[in-house]
């Protein structure tokens, strides 16, 4: 006799999703949820579908895009994972599952305007394609339209999203201006990657317990779990920037540091070249090879004209050199040590949770971020 291929398949959607392994669904009761979720997520997906709608060609299309490329839905497959906690997935949990995505998919345009990113999802990014302004306008739009849904739940709702929102923006104005003058640099990057990736996911976790009525002893775990998580995933982001196989990252090789984008491998570099000569050597070039090819500061201040007219642009195999460099320095392996603790603390705070299938599947979520090392 044949195993049942049928309940694997169910659970396949939950277990892609969050990277997790069909074996964490080993029981009935387990199983029996990741086939809810499964279908829960298939509701989510029409919802999206339904709510990215917008009057005028240019509205539609362009609020279509970054959705239509795909993603992994974490965000909402976490809302509907941690509503098993209370009465599963109601409407209210499939509502807020649906601003939450809609919320992250907003920001991704205005991110990849202020990067000035060329591609997103594998496919060009939409100010590649409209321009900024259309860009920007069409996160706004999606902005507005995840309000216009978590204000049908609700005062608390319009709170949560309020808050979110907040520390959404306030992560990316402090990335733009920087630490202050007496600033730790790595404390700052972390506060930034707690406010622009770990709010949100902290938020779709929380929205779970609040929307399913779930027990609201919970909700202070779930968010300390969900914060920590996200700066967990943005640090492995961080590593996988700098990774050699461009074919599953679908990035080139350093993309960040190319753009002069700063991340926590480059930060550890400049604290051991304060007392390393070796580390000093390749922060230098660095910022004299790599960062220039893409972006003519320095510091933010702009370079001498008669400065870069003299400049001789490196080759290309020099910039791969010194990113490989990088990759493998003690840096980028103390940024992976640091996402492990991450990944750690957010499963210690998932101790006050019940024992059972939501807190095995957020303990083996928490484990997997941290092993997506391409």
């Amino acid at each position: 006799m044949t195993p049942s291929q049928p309940v694997a398949r169910r659970g396949s959607a939950l277990a892609a999703n969050l990277g997790l392994s069909e074996r964490v669904f080993a029981s009935a009761a387990d199983r029996a949820m990741a086939r809810a979720i499964d279908e829960g997520i298939d509701r989510v997906e029409a919802g999206l579908l339904r709510e990215v709608e917008f009057a005028g060609p240019i509205a539609d299309v362009s609020t279509r895009y970054l959705l239509e490329a795909g993603g992994k839905r974490v965000r909402p497959m976490l809302t509907l994972l941690t509503a098993q906690l209370g009465a599963g997935i109601t409407d209210d949990v499939v509502m807020a599952a649906e601003a939450i995505e809609i919320t992250h998919l907003g920001s991704l345009y205005h991110d990849d305007v202020m990067d000035d990113s060329d591609r997103r999802r594998g496919v060009p990014s939409a100010q590649t394609v409209w321009g900024n302004s259309v860009a920007i306008l069409t996160g706004d739009l999606l902005f507005a339209r995840a309000s216009q849904l978590m204000a049908k739940l609700g005062e608390r709702a319009i709170r949560m999203q309020a808050d979110t929102f907040e520390r959404l923006v306030l992560g990316q104005l402090h990335e733009t201006v920087g630490p202050s003058e007496g600033d730790d640099p790595i404390a700052h990057y972390i506060q930034v990657l707690a406010d622009k990736t770990g709010s949100l996911i902290a938020a779709a976790a929380q929205s779970g317990v609040v929307f399913s009525g779930a027990d609201p002893a919970y909700e202070a775990p779930i968010i300390e779990f969900g914060e920590k998580v996200g700066v967990a995933f943005q640090l492995i982001d961080d590593v996988i920037d700098l990774s050699p196989q461009p074919e599953e990252t679908g990035k080139v090789p350093g993309t960040d540091l190319r753009a002069g984008v700063i991340t926590m491998p480059l930060l550890k570099l400049a604290e051991l070249a304060a007392t390393d000569a070796a580390s000093a050597d390749l922060l230098q070039r660095i910022e004299r090879d790599v960062v220039i090819v893409t972006d003519p500061t320095v510091g933010g201040d702009p370079l001498d004209t008669n400065t870069l007219a003299s400049r001789i642009v490196p080759s290309r195999a020099t910039v791969d050199g010194i990113v490989a460099e990088l990759r493998e320095h003690e840096a980028t392996r103390a940024t992976l040590a640091e996402a492990h603790r991450w990944a750690r603390d957010a499963v210690a705070a998932l101790g006050p949770l019940p024992e059972g299938g939501v807190k095995k599947a957020l303990t083996r979520f928490a484990e997997t971020v941290v092993e997506r090392q391409s």
